[in-house]
């Protein structure tokens, strides 16, 4: 048996009057889901068990970008069709070629492209959300395996034997200096070219989205989140905070929201906490953490394998 406990919530922060993030939370047995109330005004942790089959749940946060309504049209558009392609709820049945077949990961991935197309032709044809854009990273949750999807800079990190990672690396340009060795990881907080990001969805007619796997191990807990509280708090200090309220991970996401909002509040903050518990899950190792690159080629085959590295 396979248990996942969610918990997910999104604040407009304290300085922009609307949230253009979005969350998603989707049971696909139950053909359930649940996404951000997009409400500025009310702050509420949307909490949720799931037992876990072969069809698994998917967790996502979509960083809308675009100002005013598009940034919250284009992440709500992310998530919802998403959902709809996952679940086999897209009327026109447009979905991009079945590359993956019936995997969870491989739904996710096309789901993912199939949105990028959608944002950017209504960003194209209606002149009101010309430019819109917006991030969308997919976690893909089963028995055999924790499946991510990315596309621009929201996060993922993983908490294993009380050590945390960042199991996804930004889309941004920051990113790809640090990478070239042309800045220093540190300079990247201050950096003028900070939040300028190299992937999202609607920006551009194609888009490659980064995809990878992860075996999960019991007592996982997994924390997605968009940059407006990635930018304002560092991996150990998550580590921290979630660590204080490991018996009320509810409560964990409301003080992240709150350190966040202390420190500025300058961008909407989104978040979700995801612990794996179950029978079925191999006990913790302390072995590295390995993360298999899928692409469309070896999604069938053995993939490339990355080393995450812990967070000091």
């Amino acid at each position: 048996m396979l248990i996942v406990e969610t918990h997910a919530t999104s604040h407009v922060g304290r300085v922009r009057k609307g949230n253009e993030d979005n969350y998603l939370l989707l049971h696909i047995s139950e053909s359930e889901k649940w996404t951000s109330s997009q409400d500025a005004s009310e702050f509420r942790i949307e909490s949720q068990q799931f037992e876990i089959d072969e069809n698994g749940v998917v967790l996502a946060v979509s960083d809308g970008m675009g100002g005013a309504l598009a940034g919250e049209v284009a992440s709500q558009m992310a998530v919802d069709t998403v959902s709809n392609i996952i679940l086999d709820e897209d009327p026109e049945k447009t979905v991009s070629p079945d590359d993956f077949g019936d995997s969870l990961v491989g739904k996710l991935y096309d789901a993912t492209v199939y949105a990028n197309h959608l944002i950017h032709q209504r960003g194209r044809t209606d002149a009101q959300y010309q430019g819109m854009g917006a991030t969308f990273t997919g976690v893909g949750i089963t028995p055999e395996a924790i499946d991510l999807v990315q596309v621009g800079d929201s996060r993922v990190y993983l908490i294993r034997n009380a050590k945390i990672y960042q199991i996804t690396k930004d889309q941004s340009l920051v990113q790809q200096l640090i990478d070239a060795g042309q800045i220093q990881p540190e300079e990247a907080e201050t950096h003028a070219l900070k939040n300028v990001i190299l992937q999202a969805l609607g920006a551009q007619n194609e888009i490659y989205p980064v995809a990878a796997r992860l075996v999960p191990q019991r007592d996982d807990i997994l924390l997605i989140c968009s940059d407006g509280l990635s930018n304002k708090i560092n991996g150990p200090e998550m580590q921290n905070i979630i660590f204080e309220h490991l018996d009320n991970l509810g409560m964990a996401g409301a003080e992240l929201v709150k350190e966040a909002n202390e420190r500025g509040g300058e961008d909407n903050i989104t978040l979700i906490l995801a612990k794996l518990t179950g029978s079925s899950l191999p006990e913790p190792t302390d072995e590295e953490i390995r993360l298999e690159t899928i692409t469309q080629e070896s999604i069938h085959d053995t993939a490339d394998q990355n080393t995450a590295e812990i967070i000091d």
